[in-house]
């Protein structure tokens, strides 16, 4: 046993291949200076041959058998006397340019590396053809009978072989070169682009990373990567020939390596002779039969081997994608920036990704029974999704274990029709085309029956389309009903009102009569200048337009005449005809001078969390942290300016010995959206919202040390970059528990990332801290609005601002504007006929109230923002007698504080 090993070893260290060329063609390999790496075990390459994936794991794990000195080279470079362990110098910028260009390759006789007369070494003459023999404990190669040296021998760093990737990619007729910017060596093959650089431990194909061996370096010059990542990276099957101390590398055998369909290398079918294709009665010409728990597929007669046998995962089929499409005929390449593999049928373009139970054809999503997922780098989706994305119908032989894909030759035709209704002699009719050939045929010619531009009679009209591809076969029909209405009829505009002369400031009634005679036909309404009453003597224009969903309009124009006598002036009119939640214009320039509303202030025992600063954003982590116990209020208000999308999470800790007991009481999330004033009014609408039901209370059991993301509705929402989210959310727990209030990548797990994630500081500007007592109660039990009367919320002065503490630093923190507050006000004693509204004072306000349980709008949604301090919002108006209202408030984030709730009489009713 110990000296099979040592002899696997005495292989790998004599295999120290030197890949060679003429010297007039071997530029030097230029890189970056080296840097040191750990090796990585390289996966086998889809498609690749049995035995190819045998002889590299053969020498993978003799490269990874410890050795003694005595059997494995020394790190010095044959022919060299430099130091192994020193850092290469930086490489010639210039010979960086001439490494990649192709005039350097051309070949100067009686040079080294010229094809030589001197005598082959032994076995050297019995290559056939196109065949790389490598000499070990050379650097002399012999390819199609000439002699080459390679710039430099193979080296052993770390147990693993490097050879020069030059004298490799030039023996194999590819183009290679040097991105000077990037700093990477490029080769082409296939159209494909495979890039490598030093110091790193991974090569990129397309855009997509593959692991290496052990990191690339650069030794006098010349680039080294690992003999079995670059042979795989090229798909060259080799044999060793350990009597002849020779490595043969089949260069006729290498693979197309395309690579580009997101399968994690190789995505190429192998063919095979057919001597194993199975005899299946009715199988079609292009019919593909898949094995079961096999990687074997047959085809036209030929066996293939997938990347991946197919699997079965949670009851699920899988197959690996670029196998099956290749069979098919179609395109298939790999999105770099968004990590999607695609593929191209006729128009359509179909978007898979690793990890996701979802793909898209032309932007709309579908959805699969399971994730795709990656295995030994070969993507895998499910059987029944590809097959259904791809239009092809199988059946399952159980008996046989396989599955056979009917795959037809024909060209397919399709098309679709736009609008969605058509109206005869009315509506012009777009068709958008969808052909394509299954095996990859140009479509050359195409046929319509029954195809209109414009149908002028109603009914059912089929329309069929057919192509025809380059070698003269013909589609089947693809067959359209297209159902025809009869001509829409236009809307007709009317309206009335309940009189024909107003008096100024006298309230107008509009009737409206308009009407669309089409069964089930919508109509919009637009109105221009119908106030609810006019403030100037003489005629005022009302017009009114309609429009029907297919976009026919009729308008109708009224004069109403007002005469000089005036009924109500504008303020009078305004605080008793505007309604709930709307806003109207006044002269707030009194409103301070008016009575503060006499009241009582306490206090519930509510702790606030107060997340709100950095209120902006920029890179993932904690934004807030703090112990709560009891009864615990978040408010959360923050905007992601990360430039990439990300989710919020709320972290519930349980620090206690003993399982604790939290529950979610009432909640209300905003956003996401750019609008920080719109999120922080649904908020706290939503917000309001779930205290008139109790049915949305959740308890948790959190073990001691378990953690575990709360608030649902908050993580489930993806930010786009500068979008807002705020929420509002009352919790209870047993016992003590810690709370992270974090912004993370989206594709991140929150609780993994937790430990690692940095605390951020404040940002200075905005406010953020724990506060005890947030839940304050105001009333009043004198009789308020017989006179004008004020109540100030969140100006500091007559509502002064709860203090608290920075729960990150410590520091101490005075909660300005009070929000995440809820207000409680009770007044006992309305008096008759009074009117009750929010005036901004401090800037535009949007928000929501619950008076006396109904929810108002502050404003309502079509009014926009409440201004400070000419405007005021109406929150409700009290009857002939005297009334208690209770008002529920707590401040939108995003908004401007402080505001006032007013009370005022209202003005007599005239008649």
């Amino acid at each position: 046993m110990n000296f099979k090993r040592i002899s696997m070893i005495t292989v790998l260290a004599a295999a120290q291949v030197s890949m060679a060329f003429p010297v007039a063609a071997e530029s030097p390999d230029v890189t970056a200076p080296a840097l040191n790496g750990q090796p990585a075990l390289q996966s086998p390459v889809e498609g690749q041959s049995q035995a190819n994936r045998e002889q590299q794991t053969d020498l993978q794990q003799a490269e990874e058998t410890p050795a003694t000195p005595t059997e494995t080279p020394s790190d010095s470079i044959e022919g060299t006397t430099s130091d192994p362990n020193a850092t290469p110098s930086e490489p010639n910028e210039q010979q960086e340019d001439l490494a990649s260009d192709p005039s350097d390759n051309e070949v100067s006789e009686n040079e080294e590396g010229s094809p030589s007369e001197s005598k082959p070494e032994v076995g050297s003459t019995n290559a056939a053809a196109n065949e790389l023999v490598l000499l070990m404990n050379s650097n002399v190669m012999y390819h199609n009978g000439k002699q080459y040296k390679a710039g430099q021998p193979m080296a052993v760093k770390q147990g693993v072989s490097y050879v020069a990737i030059r004298a490799m990619v030039e023996r194999a007729g590819l183009k290679l070169s040097y991105d000077n910017k990037t700093k990477e060596t490029i080769i082409i093959k296939d159209g494909n682009e495979l890039r490598f650089t030093t110091g790193s431990s991974n090569y990129k194909v397309n855009g997509q990373v593959r692991p290496m061996k052990g990191p690339a370096y650069q030794s006098n010059n010349v680039f080294m990567v690992p003999l079995t990542a670059i042979t795989q990276a090229l798909d060259i099957p080799y044999t060793v020939n350990q009597p002849e101390k020779k490595v043969i590398l089949d260069l006729s055998g290498m693979g197309s390596g395309s690579n580009n369909s997101g399968e994690k290398p190789g995505g190429s079918s192998g063919g095979g002779s057919g001597s194993e294709v199975p005899n299946i009665p009715n199988l079609g010409p292009n019919d593909l039969i898949l094995m079961m728990n096999s990687n074997k597929m047959y085809q036209n007669g030929k066996a293939y081997t997938a990347g991946q046998p197919m699997a079965v995962k949670n009851g699920v089929s899988y197959v690996a994608i670029r196998s099956l499409v290749d069979r098919v005929g179609l395109k298939l390449t790999y999105d770099g920036k968004t990590k999607e593999t695609i593929i191209i049928r006729g128009n359509d373009e179909l978007r898979f990704k690793t990890n996701s139970s979802v793909y898209t054809v032309n932007g709309v999503r579908k959805s699969m029974k399971g994730p795709a997922y990656q295995s030994n780098n070969t993507f895998m989706v499910p059987l029944t999704s590809i097959t259904q994305a791809l239009d092809i119908t199988y059946r399952v032989d159980q008996p046989n274990k396989r599955i056979i894909l009917s795959l037809s030759s024909k060209p397919v035709a399709s098309f679709t029709v736009q609008p969605g209704e058509i109206f005869a002699g009315q509506t012009k009719v777009t068709y958008k085309t969808n052909a394509y050939s299954p095996t990859g045929l140009a479509i050359v010619d195409e046929h319509w029956e029954g195809r209109e531009d414009v149908f002028e009679e109603p009914g059912v009209h089929t329309v069929s389309y057919s192509v025809q591809d380059a070698s003269g076969e013909w589609s089947d029909p693809y067959i359209l009903s297209i159902h025809v209405s009869a001509p829409n009829t236009p809307p007709v505009a009317m309206f009335d009102t309940d009189k024909q002369q107003y008096k100024i400031g006298e309230k107008i009634t509009y009737i409206n009569m308009s009407y669309d005679s089409d069964p089930g036909d919508e109509i919009t309404f637009k109105w221009e200048n119908n106030d609810q009453a006019f403030f100037t003597a003489g005629p005022h224009k009302v017009l009114l337009i309609v429009t029907d969903k297919h976009g026919a309009t009729s308008s109708y124009e009224k004069i109403i005449n007002v005469t000089s006598e005036v009924l109500y002036t504008r303020d009078q009119f305004n605080q008793l005809f505007t309604g709930i939640g709307d806003k109207y214009t006044f002269d707030g320039s009194a409103v301070p001078t008016w009575n503060l509303m006499p009241i009582t202030r306490s206090s519930e025992p509510y702790l606030l969390i107060r997340s709100n600063s950095p209120e902006t954003v920029y890179q993932e982590g904690i934004v807030y942290r703090e112990i709560g116990n009891a009864s615990t209020r978040f408010m959360i208000h923050h905007l992601n300016a990360t430039g990439k999308n990300m989710k919020m999470y709320v972290v519930a800790t349980n620090i206690n010995t003993m399982t604790a007991r939290l529950t979610t009481e009432y909640t209300g999330l905003g956003g996401p959206i750019n609008i920080p004033t719109a999120t922080g009014k649904a908020a706290v609408q939503r917000y309001l919202e779930s205290m008139q039901s109790a049915e949305a209370f959740k308890t948790i059991s959190l073990a001691p040390g378990e953690s575990r993301i709360i608030l649902q509705d908050l993580s489930a929402q993806t930010m786009k970059n500068q979008q807002v989210l705020s929420m509002f959310a009352d919790l209870y727990s047993d016992s003590p528990i810690r709370y992270d209030v974090i912004m993370i990548d989206e594709a991140k797990d929150p609780i993994q990332k937790l430990p690692y994630l940095k605390l951020h500081p404040a940002d200075g500007i905005h406010n953020r801290g724990t506060y005890p007592d947030s839940t304050r109660i105001i009333e009043s039990y004198d009789l308020v609005g017989s006179t004008p009367t004020r109540l100030a919320i969140g100006d500091k002065t007559n509502d002064p601002n709860l203090e608290g503490y920075d729960g990150i630093n410590g520091s101490y923190q005075s909660n300005a504007g009070n929000f995440g507050v809820l207000y409680k006000i009770k007044l006992h004693r309305v008096a008759p006929n009074t009117l009750i509204t929010l005036n901004p004072r401090g800037g535009k306000y949007m928000g929501a109230m619950m008076v006396n349980g109904n929810i108002i709008q502050t404003p309502n949604t079509s009014g926009g923002a409440v201004s400070a301090p000419n405007e005021a919002a109406v929150l409700y108006r009290t009857g002939n007698y005297e009334q208690t209202v209770e008002i529920l408030f707590t401040a939108a984030p995003g908004s401007s504080l402080p505001i006032n709730i007013l009370l005022q009489p209202l003005p007599q009713v005239k008649n």
